[in-house]
């Protein structure tokens, strides 16, 4: 009764019925969820496990995609140069880049939520230090950022060890240079929520601050951080999809769709240019359903844009 009363009020609430009334809103929201689902059931539903070198095959190389005069439906977007089956690819490509952007999103706000809470409500130096710290980091762009810190442990790591680690090195690469927007934007909610009665009524009755900023603040700031997110796992994908372009991204034996798209550049003037335009059109889609839904939920959070 309990489930079936919240889905009641969920149905009948603004952000539903401001949902519904946006055909735009609606087709990204689809579109995002497919591929999401593509990239968790990549195993199961590609064709081929383009990771396994043992089922490519050379002779398969370059076949073009199936409605070609030489395409078979054994290979329905084609393959690249290594025989990877291109449809199986971009799945496999898809699981790796939404992994990346997601973790990297979900650690940035852990990092910006912590420290916004801090110079918030602490204020004082912290506050201080905290905001000249992120007003340096802002002079530095994103893309920069992320190379140093690879550079850095391609440096300090072993090539296989750091094979092993590209994965985590590109989440906290892509995580720590853009924690800075979400920590601005909850120091400024805090400002204003820390002045407000029910703050003022928790430090009366003598709860630790930790418990109120994360009780009590937290939950009134959460909303625009949510809306950073969403258009900042667009951000973080096209970030991997950049960094694997330029090959200081995941390894080539786990290929996202920017390491993809590397591989098809090189044979793009070549006539092979399914190898580049499929992936390319998949980042796109992509990031254009992750950024329309982030448009959609900073109206419907904000009555005041409605």
């Amino acid at each position: 009764m309990a489930a079936a009363g919240m889905l009641a009020r969920a149905l009948d609430s603004d952000i539903w019925h401001s949902f519904r009334s946006s055909p735009a809103t609606m087709a990204a929201a689809l579109t995002a969820t497919g591929m999401i689902l593509a990239a968790i059931l990549a195993p199961w539903i590609a064709p081929q496990n383009p990771w396994d070198p043992g089922a490519l095959q050379l002779i398969d190389a370059f076949n073009p995609p199936v409605w070609s005069s030489e395409g078979s439906w054994q290979f329905v977007l084609g393959t690249d140069d290594q025989g990877r089956d291109m449809l199986s690819a971009i799945l496999y490509g898809l699981r790796v880049s939404l992994t990346v952007g997601v973790f990297a999103v979900l650690f940035a706000m852990v990092v910006g939520i912590a420290v916004g809470l801090i110079a918030g409500y602490a204020g004082g130096w912290a506050e201080i230090v905290i905001m000249r710290l992120a007003d340096v980091q802002l002079t530095f762009p994103t893309i920069l950022i992320a190379l140093m810190i690879d550079g850095v442990t391609r440096a300090l790591l072993p090539p296989d060890v750091h094979a092993r680690l590209a994965l985590f090195v590109l989440v906290f690469a892509i995580g720590i240079s853009n924690w800075v927007q979400y920590a601005r934007t909850v120091r400024a909610s805090t400002l204003v929520e820390k002045s407000k009665e029910y703050v003022q009524a928790a430090r009366v009755i003598g709860l630790h601050p930790v418990l109120i900023m994360l009780k009590h603040v937290l939950p009134n700031v959460i909303g625009p951080v949510l809306v950073i997110a969403t258009v900042g796992l667009a951000v973080a994908v096209l970030t991997e999809a950049t960094l694997s372009f330029l090959g200081v991204g995941v390894p080539p034996t786990q290929p996202s769709l920017g390491t993809l798209i590397r591989i098809g550049n090189n044979f793009l003037f070549s006539g092979e240019w399914w190898i580049v335009i499929f992936p390319g059109i998949t980042l796109a889609a992509l990031v254009l359903a992750v950024n329309l839904l982030g448009d959609w939920l900073r109206d419907a959070l904000n009555p005041k844009l409605r």
